[in-house]
């Protein structure tokens, strides 16, 4: 939240040096402006808004080449994933390990309904 605050200030100085100026926009003319001994000028205290937008513009750009020099920039490189099966072990001629598969159910059903196809070539 002060992390916002902070972005969010930083940005809106110029906001903040106008707001401040109209809110004490009496006491400006009267004390801090410049010609406030030549009311025929008619600065009314924009001479001090003018300084106050150029302080504000400085230090924004002081800020921003402050805020490029202590960036770090940190590389994250990866390997690329290789995916690999390994191939199954089969073993040499020794077919004692696999169970013998028979197929004991017979139907002369099935036989009649069911016929491969004839090859005719």
């Amino acid at each position: 939240m002060l992390l916002l605050i902070t972005v969010i200030s930083s940005n809106f100085s110029r906001f903040y040096v106008y707001a401040g100026f109209e809110l004490n926009k009496a006491y400006i003319a009267k004390e801090l402006c410049e010609n406030r001994s030549r009311p025929a000028m008619h600065c009314n205290g924009k001479c001090y808004l003018m300084k106050k937008l150029r302080a504000a513009e400085e230090k924004e750009k002081e800020q921003e080449s402050k805020g490029n020099s202590n960036r770090l920039e940190i590389s994250f490189f990866q390997e690329p994933f290789n995916l690999s099966f390994n191939q199954p072990a089969i073993a040499g001629g020794n077919s004692s390990h696999v169970p013998f598969y028979s197929y004991l159910y017979t139907s002369q059903h099935i036989d009649s309904v069911f016929r491969p196809p004839k090859q005719t070539a």
